[in-house]
């Protein structure tokens, strides 16, 4: 074997890191492997954009058939995105017996169960490690790294737009509308940044990460999930006079033969290793059963960062096809025979601490009924805030629970927003911290 063949369909952002990785570490690529990995097809509908990264214009096509029906090309990487066409195209190209790499965690959060199926009849693969947490080796600590332990509790910050938008606003006093247009002006957000804001991409990456560390298959319409969008700079504010830093965090656990998996702003001890993720960057907090507590933390996206996490999946993939030993390791690290569908912990079962901010009339025995309604739910009060006029018509009154399950918080917020003193819907943020346990 003089080389391994790669296509690349979709010559975007993450495509132009895919090449420049290939052709500024070619040497090094192929001291590990052997062979040279080399570019032989790139595909795009849109061949004239102007792009950092440019092409030798005999490798440009804009006929995805000219990859798929190339018997030189070993492996075809998928980086148009989408849950429409994309999916067609990794099945023809898994169907004339080709390995796949995608970054597509979309696609896969919906339809992997399907993809992997696919692969597996035809004795392939498919790579995936960009699809979460970009830059950062995520599924291959899970998949290799952790092979030996039961995971335990997964805790990440997975979207730097996200990210980038809550440091802003705890550190430079933003609101949330003015941190997300510096956020789209830095190009850290898209112009339509729905999918980040509102976490369902956080959800996509948590619900591949989780079926990898359980054993299950992928099920994304059981993550529950929240955005950053209702979050006000005085959440922000108040979070830091408790001595926390508020975070959009992907959680994932399994306890009790139940897994967890819910993406909310959560309010997270300053001291802990995870406040200090800022800007763009991602973290994920691992705990293992045997090595204990680990952080993985690097850039989450970006053209040379997921580029990396891509070409890693080529080289993994080449190393089978050169020694013979296609599809090494399982797509979600267990064997598929001995996958299952979990039972999964709805929101309403779960046990935390909770943040409440309510917007009361300035009267005398307001916090006295809010803490009576409370106390008749079984939730007990950690500490008070209750400061002079901020809010137009209203006073904000701030509490912090311990524990208390999430049923009995929704049902005593029901019977607080209804109170004729409460003048806007409570705002409610979980909290983990050494009370819970699961983070330390």
């Amino acid at each position: 074997m003089s080389a391994i063949h790669v296509g690349l369909i979709g010559w975007g952002t993450v495509g132009c890191g895919v090449i420049e990785v290939l052709r500024e570490n070619a040497e090094v690529i192929q001291n590990r492997l052997g062979v040279p990995l080399q570019l032989k097809r790139v595909a795009d509908l849109d061949l004239e954009r102007p792009r950092p990264v440019q092409v030798p214009r005999e490798l440009l096509t804009d006929r995805v058939g000219d990859i798929l029906d190339d018997p030189e090309i070993d492996i075809v990487i998928e980086l148009i995105g989408g849950t429409g066409i994309a999916k067609d195209i990794i099945i023809r190209a898994l169907e004339k017996k080709k390995y796949v790499v995608t970054a597509n965690k979309a696609l896969l959060a919906h339809v992997g169960n399907e993809l992997f199926e696919v692969a597996r009849r035809n004795g392939l693969a498919i790579g995936f490690e960009a699809s979460v947490a970009g830059g950062i080796p995520f599924i291959k600590a899970l998949r290799e790294g952790l092979a030996g332990n039961r995971v335990e509790t997964i805790f990440g910050i997975l979207n730097g737009t996200a990210n980038y938008i809550l440091t802003r606003m705890t550190e430079g006093g933003l609101s949330f509308a003015d941190a997300l247009r510096e956020a789209q002006e830095k190009g850290y957000a898209e112009a339509n940044p729905a999918l980040d804001i509102e976490g369902t991409d956080t959800a996509h990456k948590l619900a591949i990460a989780s079926a990898i560390s359980f054993g299950t298959r992928i099920q994304f319409d059981q993550v529950y999930t929240e955005g950053i969008a209702r979050i006000d700079r005085l959440d922000v504010q108040f979070g830091e006079e408790f001595g926390y830093q508020l975070k959009l965090l992907a959680i994932a656990r399994k306890a009790d033969n139940k897994i967890e998996m819910r993406v909310h702003p959560t309010l997270i001890p300053r001291d802990h290793v995870l406040a200090s993720v800022r800007e763009a960057y991602n973290a994920v907090y691992i705990h293992g059963n045997a090595v204990g507590n680990i952080m993985l933390y690097g850039m989450g996206a970006g053209m040379m960062p997921t580029g990396s996490a891509v070409v890693s999946d080529l080289i993994d993939i080449a190393r089978d096809i050169r020694w013979g030993t296609p599809a090494r390791i399982p797509a979600l690290a267990f064997l598929p025979e001995y996958l299952q569908d979990a039972a999964i912990r709805p929101i309403t079962d779960i046990t935390t601490c909770y943040y409440f901010r309510f917007a009361a009339l300035d009267r005398p025995g307001v916090l006295s009924k809010v803490a009576g309604i409370l106390g008749e739910n079984n939730i007990s009060i950690a500490s008070v805030i209750q400061k002079g006029r901020q809010m137009e018509g209203a006073v904000p009154i701030v509490m912090l629970t311990h524990e208390a399950l999430e049923s009995n918080v929704q049902r005593a917020l029901w019977e607080i927003d209804k109170l004729d003193v409460v003048m806007a819907p409570t705002q409610i943020i979980r909290i983990e911290n050494q009370e819970t346990g699961i983070l330390y």
